[in-house]
């Protein structure tokens, strides 16, 4: 087999599905990009059992066709080095040799055979079909996955639930102290369905998303999802199991609303959240039109204390929140303002933008911590 490459166009789309690859494989071959010679295209396949991701890039002067796999830091590392040129690949057929040559150089190493690459798994027949515009799957996936969860007993939170029914797709995310909800009201199913996407095979799609402007189109039955977009294919097992009733869990009716300038509020957090670093609590303490957050550490003798105006009538409230939380929540919302929504300081704060881009409608709720005083 020969063909000739693009050196930034291979290497470009090798470090997009490389990140599937596990540092500690069961096999050795899944260590290895599988190659696939198709006329002019050359299909490349990365995978850790679990999530398989497809590419594929365009080739020339081909000569033969076939399967071979290469281990993914013989070609990554020193790609990496080279200035755009075309490179120019050699294989054996029979005993998988490849020689790379280049403008001032070459490169020899050994190809494995394909034979025990894992297969990809079909879906069932009883399969569902969503198609989504990358950016508002980027977005969903974007402002969901930090509240995701690492937690063995209970597996179902470790990844982002996908809600389809008739009136929107949600995208849900909760780790038990946080919980982001972010509907969409633009996509909709006739017949209801759901499913987990796990984190690592999300946190891929996010940062492959960022550079796609199509339709990406979502099989998935109860076991496997099959995304695709023009450039690139994800197969990936889901989590199986029940999600938690997300809707059970937030106040219908919280009294005190405390409208405020997001960035203001997260910069003082920044800064006040320095003095409590063993406990991380602030407390937040509402009054008329004024939010005070305040920290300190009692073992080292420190505290901070910021005032900011903010648009509030109600009655006075004290509540202790972790402030790494909420610097997350506050982070991954866009709205120049946000209402802050209260009852009391043993029940849940719920956190939503003034504005919502067009179709969406986002919430993120934290649970408190309880305070000293």
């Amino acid at each position: 087999m020969k063909f000739d490459v693009s050196s930034t166009a291979l290497l470009s789309r090798l470090q997009s599905i490389s990140k599937v690859i596990a540092s500690k494989n069961p096999m050795p071959i899944m260590d290895c990009f599988l190659f696939e010679l198709q006329s002019d295209k050359l299909i490349i396949t990365a995978s850790d059992i679990d999530t398989r991701m497809v590419t594929s890039v365009g080739v020339s002067n081909v000569s033969g066709s076939g399967l071979f796999a290469v281990i993914a830091k013989n070609l990554l590392d020193p790609l990496k080095e080279l200035p755009e040129q075309p490179l120019n690949f050699e294989i054996d057929d029979d005993s998988l040799n490849i020689l790379l040559h280049f403008e001032n150089g070459k490169y020899s190493f050994s190809g494995k055979s394909a034979d025990t690459y894992p297969q990809q798994k079909p879906l069932s027949e009883e399969n569902t079909t969503v198609s989504i515009e990358s950016q508002t799957l980027l977005s969903g996936l974007s402002r969901s996955l930090f509240a995701t969860a690492d937690d063995e007993l209970r597996p179902v939170m470790n990844g982002v639930f996908f809600d389809i029914n008739q009136e929107n797709l949600t995208f849900v995310a909760s780790d038990g102290h946080k919980l982001v909800r972010l509907s969409n009201l633009s996509i909709q199913s006739e017949s209801p369905a759901s499913f987990i996407l796990p984190k690592k095979p999300a946190n891929i799609l996010k940062g492959i998303l960022s550079k796609e402007t199509s339709i990406v189109e979502i099989k998935f039955d109860q076991n496997n999802a099959y995304v695709s977009c023009p450039n690139f294919e994800m197969v990936c097992r889901l989590i199986e199991g029940r999600y938690p009733n997300y809707n059970s869990v937030i106040p219908q009716e919280n009294p005190y609303k405390v409208t405020i300038d997001r960035i203001s509020l997260l910069n003082a957090l920044k800064r006040v959240s320095v003095f409590s670093a063993s406990s991380s609590l602030v407390k937040i303490h509402v009054n008329t039109n004024k939010l005070i957050v305040s920290a300190q550490d009692i073992d080292f003798s420190t505290s901070a204390e910021e005032t900011i105006v903010c648009s509030y009538d109600g009655s006075e409230l004290k509540i202790g929140f972790k402030a790494t939380f909420l610097i997350e929540i506050l982070s991954n919302i866009a709205s120049e303002h946000i209402v802050f929504e209260l009852a009391d300081p043993s029940r849940a704060g719920i956190i939503l933008p003034t504005e919502n881009d067009e179709n969406e409608e986002l919430l993120m709720l934290l649970m408190p911590m309880m305070l000293n005083d």
